[in-house]
């Protein structure tokens, strides 16, 4: 039969390859046993990951010691055009970085190619999602939810109004004093990542609600000298857990069906300035994004936005026609 003796060949090639993986997989995960003490569960996990990874090189005919970072993107690339579940690959990925590691510390790796080797070799990064965002009547739902005949509601409702107004994050909301509040001009310097401090403006609901806040009810919620701006219990500081069910709790009272978080209120002002024609850089810098490449997502939220508001309305416009012509 043409052809059965290449065929005979390869497969000895084969064995002889799986063979030779699967005695040093048997060396490491004694070693990973008996001296790193892994559980039974570790080790089940490292023999199926390592094996499904020898299948593959023995697939390509090449030796597990000499496999490259190349073979091992291509391994991890095939998995996921298989629709495997990131956080496998990722495992994957780990497991045999971790296996070339240990080949490596025992000297049983030859000299790689240079920028190709598998030890270099890294899991694929997940997909940014795109920001979930309120509508602008969610929004304004949420921040007129307190009950602002009552120091805490008025409290709440300038906290909403700050949090949706600015877009701060909770850890910036926090750290407010009432020295870093200019209220003529409409303006809050923060302390966010890395303790880097810039200045954010924030609109006239916000002032109103903020203006009275502080000369009607910021005095009922603390005695003596307490330098925050929002007050919680016994007139401390407002925790961080604190507004997080502030926020929760609005958001249930203005009946969003959708989980309210503060940093939502963040995602929501980004996407709102956008589609209010603001400029990315000045949305960056009042975010407080480092990279621009941070903030372009929202971009991407207000595009979808847009495209699903002209699909809307040709949809509507044809159905229209189609009424007008029968």
């Amino acid at each position: 039969m043409p052809g059965a003796p290449r065929l005979a060949t390869d497969s000895v090639v084969r064995q002889r390859l799986r063979a030779r993986a699967d005695a040093m997989l048997d060396k490491y995960l004694a070693y990973l046993g008996g001296v790193r003490r892994r559980s039974a569960h570790t080790l089940r996990n490292y023999r199926h990951d390592l094996g499904a990874f020898f299948a593959f090189l023995v697939d390509m005919q090449v030796e597990f010691d000499v496999a490259a970072r190349s073979h091992g993107r291509a391994f991890l690339a095939q998995a996921r055009d298989s629709d495997v579940a990131l956080a496998s690959i990722k495992r994957q990925a780990t497991t045999v970085r971790a296996f070339y590691g240990w080949l490596d510390r025992e000297g049983l790796l030859p000299p790689a190619r240079a920028g190709d080797s598998i030890l270099m070799l890294r899991y694929p990064k997940a997909p940014k999602r795109l920001p979930h965002f309120l509508s602008t009547d969610e929004a304004q739902a949420l921040v007129e939810a307190p009950d602002t005949d009552t120091a805490r509601g008025m409290r709440d409702h300038a906290l909403l109004e700050l949090l949706y107004g600015a877009g701060l994050r909770v850890s910036e909301v926090t750290r407010i004093d009432i020295r870093d509040l200019d209220l003529a001009n409409r303006q809050v310097r923060v302390t966010g990542k890395g303790e880097r401090t810039r200045i954010c403006l924030f609109g006239e609901p916000a002032h109103q609600s903020l203006t009275a806040y502080i000369e009607r009810a910021r005095s009922e919620l603390v005695e003596g000298a307490q330098p925050a701006l929002f007050i919680g219990r016994e007139g401390a500081r407002l925790a961080v857990r604190t507004v997080q069910e502030i926020v929760r709790r609005s958001g249930v009272q203005a009946a969003i069906r959708s989980h309210v978080h503060p940093h939502l209120l963040r995602h929501t002002f980004a996407t709102h300035m956008l589609e209010g024609n603001a400029d990315l850089r000045v949305v960056q810098a009042l975010l407080g994004h480092a990279s621009a490449d941070t903030t372009q997502i929202y971009t991407a939220v207000t595009k979808r936005r847009q495209e699903a508001l002209v699909s809307s309305a040709l949809s509507r416009a044809r159905e229209a026609e189609r009424r007008d012509t029968s």
